[in-house]
């Protein structure tokens, strides 16, 4: 069981999307959930992705500060996700 960063309730991880702080420290999504770096996990909705901003939950989990480009960048992935 994984807890969102968004809206706070567990879900098992196939049910979850993983946000991934690689070493490079790029912020990426990790559709397979397998690769190496300092991983959040977010339900697959759009709306808990800008709770996650909001509240700045992804900051928190990632122990970093995020870019506006990359919340940009991630809001596309997730309504290319929420389209499939």
């Amino acid at each position: 069981m994984r807890q969102c960063t968004g809206c706070r309730e567990m879900k098992s991880k196939k049910e979850m999307i993983r946000v991934l702080r690689t070493v490079e420290e790029e912020i990426v999504l990790d559709a397979t959930g397998k690769k190496n770096g300092r991983g959040a996990y977010i339900c697959r909705s759009l709306d808990c992705l800008e709770k996650a901003m909001k509240t700045k939950g992804l900051e928190r989990s990632l122990k970093q500060a995020i870019p506006q480009e990359v919340y940009e960048n991630l809001k596309k992935e997730f309504e290319t996700i929420d389209q499939q």
